[in-house]
């Protein structure tokens, strides 16, 4: 058995939002292995993550970030609770995703927020230039589509501040820190001299 200090479990704790007494588990089952515990307990958080997702979000903030004074963004990020909404962390998580609106220029939330006339012209515009296998055009069609619309939808794009994950799994790891549900609601993108 490998001697876990409490440096360790307070790191852990602070890495992974879990409480210390979860914080000295991850580290005892991970026998001392700090990476190993790390990724135990974010796995964990993210399991629960996903459980909160349907709980409701009425509360949150309005953030906006300003580039340049050339381009902007406004976004709605909801949480449960009007506690969560107004520490740090979240109005930091809030004034990121502003920036990743403005620098990435995403058209819709989420897949749902696109429009059915939308997909249904993509989907036509697809199948008109498909030239593959007839056995596999439904699941190559799919695949085009997803592809398409990738970077125009906010929860699918690469996250600018680390690309290994996307927007949706930075939320999670938020969500799976502060124990709620958190949500993006709406957003406007504004750039001088563009009008959509």
């Amino acid at each position: 058995m490998a001697e876990i200090s409490v440096e360790q479990i307070k790191k852990l704790k602070e890495l992974s939002g879990a409480g210390l007494t979860d914080a000295k588990k991850a580290l005892v089952e991970a026998d001392g292995d700090f990476d190993k515990a790390l990724e135990a307990m974010r796995k964990k958080g993210l399991t629960k993550a996903e459980k909160r997702g349907d709980r409701e979000t009425r509360e949150g903030v309005i953030d906006s970030y300003i580039h340049d004074g050339r381009l902007g963004a406004i976004v709605e990020v909801n949480c449960e609770t009007s506690f969560v909404a107004k520490t740090d962390e979240f109005k930091t998580l809030a004034h990121q995703i502003a920036m990743q609106i403005a620098s990435m220029a995403p058209l819709y939330v989420s897949e749902e927020d696109i429009p059915a006339e939308v997909r249904d012209a993509k989907m036509a515009e697809l199948e008109a230039n498909f030239k593959g296998p007839e056995n596999m055009k439904e699941q190559i069609l799919a695949g085009q589509a997803k592809k398409a619309f990738a970077d125009k939808v906010l929860m699918n794009q690469p996250y600018i501040l680390d690309d290994s994950k996307t927007v949706e799994q930075f939320i999670k790891e938020a969500i799976a820190k502060t124990g709620e549900n958190i949500t993006v609601r709406q957003f406007k993108r504004i750039e001088l001299g563009v009008t959509e």
